[in-house]
């Protein structure tokens, strides 16, 4: 299916677009190209296809969430420039 030049004038007009003779001869040609695509993709058999609603399972691909021993508060701190009774001291945000 090969599109005018005044096709692509009005799809340039209704995304807004201004185009040069020579972007719109280019766009005609690969706008073409495209529909020509879907045009033999329309052509395929797809009878035996079943529809899908997604193309990925429905699986979870996460790990599986077991529970483990944390760190103890006391490696957690020493780190901190500052601790106040086993928490991170900062200084005030509002004064």
């Amino acid at each position: 299916m090969s599109l005018s030049i005044q096709e692509v004038e009005h799809i340039a007009a209704l995304a807004r677009l201004e185009l040069t003779d020579t972007e719109k001869n280019r766009y005609r040609e690969q706008l073409s190209a495209i529909l020509d695509h879907v045009a033999q993709l329309q052509e395929l058999d797809t009878s035996s296809v079943q529809p899908l609603a997604g193309v990925f399972s429905l699986e979870n691909p996460l790990r599986v969430d077991e529970s483990r021993p944390g760190l103890l508060p006391e490696t957690l701190l020493q780190p901190a420039a500052q601790k106040e009774r086993a928490q991170f001291k900062i200084p005030p945000v509002f004064e």
